[in-house]
Formats: C-alpha cells, structure tokens, sequence
C-alpha cells in the first residue's frame, strides 16, 4: 500500500477520465489525498471523495495564487505551466462547513507564494497572503485538522511567519524545495516534509534536493505526485498521476538506500498519523 499524499486529480486535466486515473490508482494499491486550491476545486474534492468508501481523501483551501488576479506562468526544469487566475476571497463560513466532512483530512493547500510578485504590489500581496494563511490555521485548529503548506521563493518568510505564530502547527510542507538548513528548522516546528517527482528529474541542479531526502528521517517524509503536475521519471513529458507517486517513493528508496517496500510502509503510516486516517 502507499499514499500519494497531494493529488489535484480534482483539476480541470482529469474532468474526462477520473474515475479511470483513481481506479488504476486503487487497483495498485494507492491512496490518495485530493487538494483543493479554492473553493470551487476545494468542493470538487470532497465530492470525489465521497463516492469512495476508502482510499479516496479530501483537503480543502484557497492556495495564494488565487487571491489575486493574475496570469500565472511557471516553468519547473524542462515543464511550463501557465494559466490564469481570479482573486477569490478566503470565505471563512463555508470553509468551515465543508471542513466538517468527515471526509476532509486537511485544510490547504496555503501558504506564501512570492514567485510571481511585482516589487510594485508585494507589500498588499504578503498582506493578502498572511491573512490567508491565518485563516486557515484558525480553521485548523477549530476542526483539529493538520494543514498543507504550500511555498514558493517564501522558505525564509515563511519560517520567520510560523515560529511567531504562538501556536503548535500540525502539518506538511508540501512539494519541498527550500535548503538543506531550512528544511532542519521546518522539522524542528515539527511538520513533514512532501517530496515530489522533482527528486527523479536528471538535473544536477537537484541535487542538493536529493541530499536533504537523504538526511530526513522517513519517519518525517510524506510522497507526493502534485498531479497533473511534475510528471515523475520515467513518464516525463505525459500528465502525471496518483498511480506515479510509486516512482516518487522507489528514488526515495534508492536515495536512502533502502527498501521500496519500507518506504511504502513508513511513508503510509506517516499519512495516516498526519491526517488522522
């Protein structure tokens, strides 16, 4: 069994064949965690999970991205990705109703995201993003569920943001893509850390990535697809899915010089205490 632990299988890329990427990924053993990043793809996940008695998961959020209006361009080693978004206001009520389903595991993904900032908008955009971010740790608490962190050239800020927060925060960073040392001071606040089909990618530039998976104790490391997104090798190139996270979780094994079969059982059991599943 194993968890792909951030999954957007609730994302326009899937509205064709869904129910045929979660079978293949059920049938292989594989669980996952669908992650909203708004409202709209937020209830999409729920309803998703829903239909599944098991296996299938929800998280709920309004990711950074979207608070503002923006056409949003990235490009991650050779993958560009581009669409646009719509600011959308983070609706503390409904957020807390949806988070009421038992089917809910987590709120997020959230976080800092300062990628795409014009120095022009960057004192009301981190404003935006901080009170965002908040309220969603509110909710956390309220509902006593973990979060999932996003962040994007924000590792300092954020670090900075949740160690004077005041309050233990329960939770994952998701997708890691900080340094060796920043990512000792996000295990010292006590959260996982996600790694995605990043670590496979034929970059040398990466490397340092692939150190900080070998340093981090398993017991602290969740696998992740991020699909449609960061397509694992050896399917670079094609849209990523749930059934890929086992790729993600043998270059684990093969960093740490362990088993496949021990980071499936750690990375699932690390799911499943993180999530309350």
């Amino acid at each position: 069994m194993l968890f792909d632990s951030h999954a957007h299988v609730n994302f326009k890329p899937f509205e064709k064949d869904q129910n045929a990427v979660i079978k293949r990924a059920l049938d292989a053993g594989i669980s996952m965690i669908n992650v909203g990043s708004q409202l709209s793809t937020s209830r999409r996940a729920v309803e998703i999970a829903e239909e599944y008695e098991e296996g299938v998961y929800a998280a709920i959020g309004l990711h950074p991205i979207h608070l503002e209006d923006q056409i949003y361009k990235d490009k991650i080693d050779s993958e560009e990705i581009e669409f646009r978004t719509r600011a959308e206001k983070f609706d503390i009520t409904a957020y807390r109703e949806l988070g009421k389903n038992k089917k809910v595991v987590a709120f997020g993904e959230t976080g800092f995201d300062f990628y795409h900032i014009q120095d022009k908008d960057k004192k009301k955009i981190i404003s935006l993003q901080e009170e965002a971010l908040n309220r969603h740790l509110a909710l956390a608490k309220e509902l006593d569920k973990p979060v999932i962190l996003h962040c994007r050239d924000a590792y300092a800020e954020l670090l900075d943001f949740l160690s004077k927060n005041g309050q233990k925060i329960k939770g994952v960073l998701h997708c890691y893509s900080g340094t060796k040392e920043q990512a000792k001071e996000f295990l010292n606040l006590g959260l996982y850390l996600g790694f995605t089909g990043i670590i496979t990618f034929k970059n040398k530039k990466l490397d340092e990535l692939r150190s900080i998976v070998k340093e981090t104790p398993l017991d602290k490391i969740l696998v992740e697809t991020d699909c449609p997104y960061l397509t694992p090798e050896p399917h670079r190139g094609t849209r990523n899915e749930p059934l890929y996270v086992r790729f993600v979780a043998q270059k684990v094994a093969e960093i740490k010089g362990i088993t496949l079969a021990l980071v499936e059982e750690q990375t699932t059991k690390n799911v499943k205490k993180l999530f309350n599943i």
